[in-house]
């Protein structure tokens, strides 16, 4: 079969049209070139800043409970890592000494009894001579008077007795946890010497350290998490106090508790986790990060204007995700270079170096 060859007229059609076609093409990639890089008009956006810091589970002060008057120890019950009640007994105080405290107690109080029973007596004899008109209405008074100073004495040794008998029971001064324990039965206590330390209950806090400009940004009230390393729902948490200086390795430490009691009644001393906090809400202009040129230091973009793209300096901020917030150096509705802008930022770099000979 023989091919059809197409008329005369098509072909010279055909070859002029070729020409003219590659024209077209070679135009417009001259002018995707001239006109590649993608200019985007910035705005302002809100960015919360996100302060995080690892903290520790502590207690916010430890009870140390100790002797009032010297003796020996025994009867101790507890351990550490014993929970006990408020007013439950954890130790007694026994011993010659104490023993000789009790009979001084003891013998003070019966001779303030002695007294008070003979001022009684004094008195009522002093109305009777007063009825007969034996005695003046003076000597009632003194003997009412001496009367009532006894009775007084008599009270304070019976307290002092009843204090005494008291210290005799080492008692939990309130509800918590034993941390440690310093003495041993059978062992010679002194006077205000520790015997053992006491974790009250519900008295846990979170320490973190935060550092730099985070640290600036600490205020009493802020609210945020804590996620624990091993795992577990985020428990929700606000600031109660900020250290008042800064610690020698540069951080300022805060002290954060849960919102919920029930919450942090399930931690435990010791525990490590995230701390994350919710920072104050700014306005800020953000670019995509591509836009962004680092050049002896610096920062740049390039601005969009009518008489072409001009370099401007800029302090960038925070970065989320292909986004950077500039803190300062931009403005909302300039126009910046998005794409290849290192590129077009250092376009004809090669004509300021001079060849060697």
């Amino acid at each position: 079969m023989r091919c059809k060859l197409p008329s005369p007229q098509w072909t010279i059609a055909i070859i002029v049209a070729i020409p003219l076609l590659s024209s077209v093409v070679a135009t417009h990639a001259l002018a995707a070139g001239a006109n590649g890089n993608d200019v985007v008009t910035v705005h302002a956006q809100a960015f919360t800043d996100s302060l995080r810091a690892y903290g520790q589970v502590e207690p916010i002060a430890l009870i140390e409970v100790r002797v009032v008057n010297p003796g020996t120890l025994s009867a101790l019950r507890v351990v550490p890592g014993s929970v006990v009640t408020a007013g439950e007994a954890l130790a007694r105080i026994t011993g010659p000494r104490m023993h000789s405290l009790l009979t001084a107690r003891e013998q003070a109080l019966h001779s303030a009894q002695a007294h008070e029973d003979a001022a009684s007596q004094a008195l009522e004899i002093n109305r009777r001579l007063f009825a007969t008109q034996l005695a003046t209405r003076a000597a009632i008074n003194a003997a009412q008077a001496e009367l009532a100073a006894a009775r007084a004495a008599a009270l304070t040794a019976n307290a002092q007795l009843r204090e005494a008998q008291d210290l005799q029971t080492l008692r939990a001064p309130t509800a918590g946890t034993v941390m440690a324990v310093r003495a041993a039965d059978g062992e010679q206590t002194l006077q205000g010497e520790t015997i053992l330390t006491l974790q009250p209950a519900g008295n846990l806090w979170i320490r973190a350290a935060y550092y730099g400009t985070d640290a600036a940004l600490l205020r009493v009230g802020m609210t945020g998490s804590f996620q624990p390393v091993d795992g577990g729902v985020a428990i929700p948490i606000e600031v109660s106090a900020i250290a008042p200086g800064v610690a020698t390795d540069g951080g300022r430490s805060a002290g954060l508790v849960a919102t919920s009691n029930h919450v942090s009644a399930t931690w435990v001393n010791g525990q490590w986790g995230t701390v994350t906090l919710a920072g104050p809400v700014r306005q800020m202009v953000v670019v995509p990060t591509s836009a962004l040129i680092l050049d002896r230091g610096n920062w740049w973009v390039l601005a969009h204007t009518a008489q072409g793209d001009r370099p401007q300096k800029v302090v960038p901020g925070p970065t989320r995700g292909w986004q950077t917030w500039i803190a300062s150096g931009l403005h909302p509705g300039q126009q910046v270079v998005a794409q290849d802008a290192f590129l077009e930022y250092h376009r004809g770099i090669a004509q300021t170096y001079q060849p060697p000979d």
